[in-house]
């Protein structure tokens, strides 16, 4: 297969150096996969040129106790402590949560919000199966509605989940981070606050004044950590560039994959918010290497009916740069 024909959304990238096999993975696709149900598919490929028919890693059907089975959005595999761990985002609409307290900015909140978060996986293989480790709750707090988690190790090898606070329930989306136990099953402490989606001033700038409620709002979205030479903390991220209203009273803006700084190198920042690296109605990117060392991105592009895009990257000092579009490889379309 190639990317073209490969249904793709969030896409996620294990470069295993024993087997020189990139591991690409996403929301299972029953007609690619020809597996029914909710869960995480892989493809496999040698050269990111050419890829196997996805194999089926994970399904909440076969999960004894879960709380949800539905979603398994932006799936995300990571080595810890000798097994892999995989990070996928469940929903429940038929667990309602309370209705927030009043926001700052007086705005009723319109959709009812229900359980909705991460749950972490574990299994002896890159290719499964994986074997949820709480059945019964997501694992940032369960009051909480959110979305992609993703994994951060900080430098004295305390695990956390970095996750998208929905701006279901906070019109104004933000991240945040909490601590993990040692092994990535629950949550120590509370979440610390790491930044808002209106703190991109090209997003604030572009969005009118006393009407942050209109759709889309402000959203954050995708978060995926990486550590640059310098020793900064670099945070990839999306969201939606503008919003603009139509005749019809609809608004809309485009999805972009960007990225915030924290030049301390701490989790808690302070972070500086970046512009784009691509527009388009790309974003939910991740970065890593591949065999030969060269510093890559790979995204979904559109939002809907998405398919992989890929990039070559270049870091200069902490400033993330696209060197070039991979349309050798992702077909240019």
């Amino acid at each position: 297969m190639r990317l073209p024909d490969m249904p793709l959304h969030d896409p996620f990238v294990v470069a295993d150096e024993p087997t020189r096999t990139y591991h690409l993975y996403t929301s299972n696709d029953p007609s690619v996969s020809g597996v029914d149900g909710t869960g995480t598919m892989v493809y496999r490929s040698h050269d990111l040129h050419d890829w196997t028919r996805p194999v089926v890693v994970f399904l909440t059907a076969e999960q004894e106790g879960i709380w949800a089975t539905d979603g398994a959005w932006a799936p995300e595999v990571h080595s810890w402590d000798g097994r892999y761990y995989l990070f996928t985002t469940l929903h429940n609409a038929d667990r309602p949560l309370p209705v927030p307290p009043p926001n700052p900015w007086g705005v009723p909140f319109r959709t009812p919000t229900h359980m909705r978060g991460t749950v972490t996986a574990v299994s002896d293989s890159l290719l499964g199966p994986f074997t949820v480790l709480d059945p019964a709750r997501p694992v940032p707090p369960e009051h909480l509605m959110t979305l992609d988690g993703t994994l951060y190790v900080d430098p004295s090898g305390q695990p956390w989940m970095v996750y998208a606070h929905e701006w279901l329930q906070t019109i104004d989306g933000t991240m945040e981070a909490i601590r993990l136990t040692p092994d990535l099953s629950r949550t120590v402490g509370d979440p610390v606050y790491l930044f808002k989606a209106s703190d991109a001033p090209w997003t604030a700038e572009q969005i009118p004044a006393g009407v942050p409620h209109q759709l889309p709002p402000y959203i954050t979205d995708g978060p995926q950590l990486y550590r640059t030479p310098d020793g900064s903390l670099l945070m990839l991220w999306s969201t939606y560039e503008k919003n603009t209203a139509g005749q019809d009273g609809t608004v809309s803006g485009g999805y972009v994959q960007t990225y915030a700084v924290s030049r301390s190198g701490d989790i808690q920042g302070p972070w500086r918010q970046h512009r784009p690296l691509v527009r388009d109605d790309s974003g939910h990117g991740m970065l890593f290497h591949t065999f030969d060392g060269r510093l890559m991105m790979i995204l979904h592009r559109p939002f809907e009916n998405a398919r992989g895009k890929l990039y070559e990257m270049e870091l200069r000092g902490h400033e993330l740069e696209v060197r070039r579009r991979r349309d050798d490889l992702d077909g240019g379309g």
